[in-house]
């Protein structure tokens, strides 16, 4: 099965030297569930776009330091090709940009929150308990960093989760139990001192240090990224199957 990779955004500086880029984050999280999965990269941050959805047997876009509300000539070119991709049943997952742009892709809608940032560990509640997600219990916890938010739901989506930072945390398209679409707003392809690192290096500018001094203080705490990685590898290979069938 090969997965590709949106990436719509770029590590800059003396985080990219030390961490490297986003795709390889989700590679390890991925392949880490199932070793037989392909991937492809497709640069959409520079422009770059698939040819078709059936390029890949599933799509993944990735988290960015932009917007979806930004003026970049990539942004509606992507939102169209994640329509065409679920009206073609060809399975995708959004993280954190990627959950915010399928939300606006398929009818919601994203701002950046007056709540502020969401950094650090957070612990999310569980609305949905579908079959793809198995083990999941009555929450689960990741490491978040972000300040845009989907605060209206599209209308073909079921929350499978939320907080009371983030009410849309993650969304299952159609179907809870055979979506077309899942998406995150946390980061299961993080660790923990991705995050730590890039709180320091924004904290004080961007980030207020309060909230990043607290984040920071939060990331020894357990999260399910690995749990993370099986969801969505049962999720892509159960929506191959159905397309197949």
């Amino acid at each position: 099965m090969r997965i590709g990779i949106l990436e719509t955004g770029e590590v800059l500086g003396k985080l990219g030297e030390d961490h490297g880029p986003y795709p390889p984050m989700f590679e390890a999280l991925l392949g880490g569930a199932d070793g037989d999965l392909k991937f492809e990269t497709i640069r959409v941050v520079a422009s770059e776009m698939p040819e078709s959805p059936e390029q890949c047997d599933g799509w993944l876009v990735t988290g960015s330091r932009h917007g979806v509300y930004d003026d970049l000539p990539w942004i509606e070119p992507l939102k169209a090709f994640l329509r065409e991709c679920l009206s073609a049943r060809v399975p995708v997952v959004g993280i954190c940009f990627g959950h915010q742009i399928l939300a606006e892709a398929m009818g919601g809608r994203v701002v950046k929150s007056d709540r502020g940032w969401g950094v650090g560990v957070h612990a999310y509640d569980v609305k949905e308990t579908p079959a793809w997600m198995e083990g999941v219990g009555t929450m689960f916890a990741a490491r978040a960093v972000h300040q845009d938010q989907v605060v209206e739901r599209p209308p073909n989506a079921t929350v499978l989760a939320s907080s009371a930072f983030c009410d849309y945390a993650a969304l299952a398209y159609g179907d809870v139990e055979a979506p077309a679409a899942i998406s995150v707003q946390p980061h299961p392809e993080f660790d923990a001192e991705f995050v730590g690192d890039i709180v320091r290096a924004r904290m004080g500018e961007t980030i207020p240090r309060e909230v990043g001094e607290a984040a920071l203080a939060t990331l020894s705490q357990p999260v399910h990224n690995a749990e993370w990685g099986r969801w969505m590898v049962r999720f892509f290979r159960e929506a191959a199957a159905r397309r197949q069938a």
